[in-house]
């Protein structure tokens, strides 16, 4: 019996080709099938063509229609084949008895299941013996079930009947049984592996983990060659993510930089499924498997875990960050206001540097400090002394985390060994809204598009010169369609491209096969860790994060749909030109939704609130990027898009009334009705928004972020160049801190002060970075 088919339900179907095909196969004429005594399955179309599916995977199998690739009849073959359940019953008490080496009686009433006729059509099977069902199993799936699913059960499982599994699980053998490999069974294929169990007993997923498949099986899957360039990422170390299977997922994943790696078929290295074309980064496969044994040796019990595998810090080893240290020693000496064109050669060859040791985060760190030094030296408006600080700072805080004695290890903090870039397969991209940016005369826009079938977020990236608003930009063409159509629709494409940090790019020259179709805003079917409905779970989930400046630099990490039980309550605060908005989960946990007024989104305010108010139909989700109420700098961990914070809401329902640090989401888009609306693409409106308080800051954040204000002024002005009153205002800022009760902090501004007066200008670098990381983290904290 080929159990692996029997697993494959139409999901895996349409991740493995897609979902148009699968479509197209259950139309198909129903083939005559034949099992060879090696597993191979065929199919005979009537008047068509012949199919053959040995064991191995869809990649193996053939048709005489001459289609390139899976066609159509592979997949009808397939379909077919599931609907075959009183055999497939047969056939999974056969391998029950041969695993167990003891003679196993059949169920009562298998004479009258022997008698339904195996479909016509049908010769020989893979046993060779006469067909045996559990009592009462019917021949076909009951009325308006999937194709060999009867009503309630898993695909090739009969109601009542034990050759598959309960519902959610992959098919397979009866109860307490082990599939063995089949003769003749192609490389991959797993001994031992438990591909199900029958109805009511474990699934099969907590039975079998990908960590059991042998390196030999491998080598046999990838080559070796590229079991050779998964050993040296493994040496380099590299972080992953690991997804047990669940009643509402069962299939195992891991989710790496650059890929995601699905194993539908347990024990069946044939059925792997991975997000990047085929062959071009198949090693995956192995960085997959070798990240389930480290997490089935660490973590066996957690469902979703995020481990380190290979690396480790080498005793004396530097970071590989020395170069890029030396320049961000130069700039804090000297300061943006003094540096002009002098280190350009300099950055160029740190950039070159750290992209040939494949260090991607402090590369992206490099480039974003260079853009922040050209923005000064160009007058630009998006020139901020605390963004130019921060990527300061950071580089010695990755440096710190991988050479200190209990070092992390360095693929979480460096990024090392991640490809920069890695193309994908066919992919179905949801819109969750999008972000327009003004900066001087240009305009910038990000759209964030949900990857179901990895639970991430990507980002799309486009710029236009001139001062065009949201509503005309959403106009403009990308690729086949235009910005308003992505940000709101479901994109379909095989020429998307993803970077390590999760950008993504539509190559050229492939945009014809990239379509776009209108979404309805369904977003509750996106999986868990995108969907939020237990606002008080994703409190719990930000708390847990690793720090800001050490974290892995992927874009949208933080982007969230949230789930609206109700809207409370919605003001404007015209001094800081916010709308500030409270909503509740089902559990009554509060969220603030804020969004700032912009020049180049100026219905963003009236959009939001019309939306929040019911005038465009009952508002069900919100996207958005979440995290932590930080006065003055907008959202935690938002970075250069953070805008102001601070307001309550009436009656003590704004952020204020969460209590400080409360959750707050930064808006994307909205589903309301049957649509998606997106605020910064929407017109300029007239509505009336209901006026709050433009209330004072909290005394705490305040302090911080003043405080932060002033070390940044030391990277702006360069520590060489500072006035003479610089001294007693660091002095009179320790003074705060130590009054509020944050003692460290305030210590560290009194070194650094120390430093800057006595110290060598290394120490006095030092002891700046020691406070303005503090500094952040407080900040991001709180």
């Amino acid at each position: 019996m080929r159990t692996d088919l029997l697993g494959l339900t139409t999901d895996s179907l349409a991740a493995l080709t897609n979902r148009g095909l699968v479509k197209r196969a259950g139309k198909e004429a129903v083939p005559e099938l034949r099992t060879d005594e090696d597993g191979t399955v065929h199919g005979d179309f009537p008047g068509g063509p012949a199919t053959s599916l040995p064991t191995g995977g869809l990649d193996v199998a053939s048709c005489t229609c001459g289609a390139i690739g899976v066609c159509r009849h592979v997949i009808a073959v397939i379909l077919a084949y599931q609907r075959l359940s009183p055999e497939a019953d047969a056939d999974a008490g056969t391998a029950q008895e041969a695993a167990s080496g003891a003679a196993k009686g059949t169920a009562t009433g298998t004479e009258e299941a022997a008698s339904i006729a195996v479909p016509r059509g049908v010769r020989g099977a893979a046993s060779g013996a006469a067909p045996e069902t559990a009592q009462g199993a019917p021949p076909r799936a009951a009325s308006g079930a999937a194709p060999g699913v009867a009503s309630g059960a898993a695909p090739g499982v009969a109601s009542g009947a034990a050759p598959g599994v309960a519902s959610g699980a992959a098919p397979g053998v009866a109860s307490g049984a082990v599939r063995g490999v089949a003769s003749g069974a192609a490389p991959g294929t797993v001994p031992g592996a438990v591909p199900g169990v029958a109805s009511g007993s474990a699934p099969a997923a907590a039975l079998w983990s990908p960590g059991q498949v042998t390196d030999e099986q491998l080598t046999a899957r990838i080559g070796t060659r590229l079991m050779a360039a998964a050993r040296r990422a493994e040496r380099a170390g590299y972080t992953a993510r690991i997804r047990r299977p669940t009643p509402a997922d069962p299939v195992p994943q891991v989710e790496l930089a650059t890929a995601t790696v699905r194993f539908l078929i347990p024990g069946d290295l044939g059925f792997v499924h991975t997000d990047s074309v085929a062959g071009s980064r198949d090693d995956v496969i192995a960085l997959a498997v070798w990240a389930f044994r480290t997490a089935d040796e660490l973590h066996p019990d957690a469902p979703d875990v995020r481990v380190d595998v290979g690396g480790g810090a080498e005793e004396g080893a530097g970071s590989g960050l020395e170069r890029a240290l030396g320049l961000a020693g130069t700039v804090l000496r000297e300061g943006a206001a003094h540096l002009g064109h002098g280190l350009d050669a300099t950055i160029a060859d740190v950039q070159r540097h750290l992209d040939g040791a494949g260090l991607r985060w402090p590369l992206l760190a490099v480039g974003d400090l260079a853009e922040q030094l050209a923005a000064y030296r160009d007058r630009a408006a998006h020139y901020r002394p605390e963004q130019l600080a921060s990527h300061l700072a950071e580089l010695h805080a990755r440096h710190r985390a991988v050479t200190r004695p209990d070092a992390t290890l360095r693929s979480s903090v460096l990024g090392t060994a991640e490809a920069a870039e890695t193309p994908l397969r066919r992919a179905r991209l949801e819109g969750l809204g999008c972000r327009v940016r003004g900066l001087g005369g240009q305009r910038f826009a990000e759209v964030y598009l949900a990857h179901a079938d990895n639970a991430m977020v990507l980002v799309l990236r486009r710029r236009w010169d001139g001062d065009d608003d949201g509503a005309v930009l959403a106009r403009r063409r990308i690729a086949t369609s235009t910005l308003g159509a992505l940000a709101t629709g479901n994109l379909v494409t095989e020429s998307a491209v993803r970077s390590a940090s999760r950008t993504v790019r539509l190559a050229t020259g492939r945009v014809a096969k990239s379509t776009v179709s209108p979404s309805r805003g369904d977003w509750g079917e996106l999986p868990a860790p995108l969907v939020v409905t237990d606002y008080a779970a994703l409190g719990r989930e930000l708390d847990a994060l690793p720090l800001r400046p050490v974290r892995p630099r992927v874009e949208a990490e933080l982007v969230r749909v949230l789930a609206i039980a109700q809207v409370e309550a919605i003001w404007y605060a015209p001094g800081d030109q916010r709308l500030d908005a409270v909503i509740t989960d089902s559990a009554g946990n509060p969220a603030v939704v804020r969004a700032v007024h912009s020049t180049a989104a100026p219905g963003r305010l009236d959009a939001l609130a019309a939306v929040l108010a019911g005038e465009e139909g009952e508002p069900r989700f919100v996207s958005g990027v979440v995290g932590r109420g930080v006065v003055g700098g907008g959202v935690s961990g938002l970075g250069a898009g953070g805008h102001g914070a601070g307001g309550r809401g009436v009656g003590g329902l704004g952020a204020g009334g969460l209590g400080a640090g409360g959750l707050v989401v930064e808006p994307l888009g909205l589903a309301a009705g049957d649509r998606v609306i997106v605020p910064d693409l929407r017109p300029a409106g007239g509505g009336k928004l209901d006026l709050g308080a433009d209330e004072r800051p909290e005394p705490l954040a305040a302090v911080l972020a003043d405080t932060r204000g002033l070390l940044a002024e030391a990277a702006h002005h360069g520590l060489a160049h500072l006035p003479s009153a610089f001294g007693d205002r660091l002095a009179a800022a320790a003074q705060r801190l130590s009054v509020l009760g944050l003692h460290r902090i305030a210590r560290a501004v009194t070194a650094f002060a120390a430093a800057r007066a006595h110290g060598s200008e290394e120490a006095a670098e030092q002891a700046w970075v020691d406070a303005y990381l503090r500094l952040e983290v407080a900040l991001d904290l709180s």
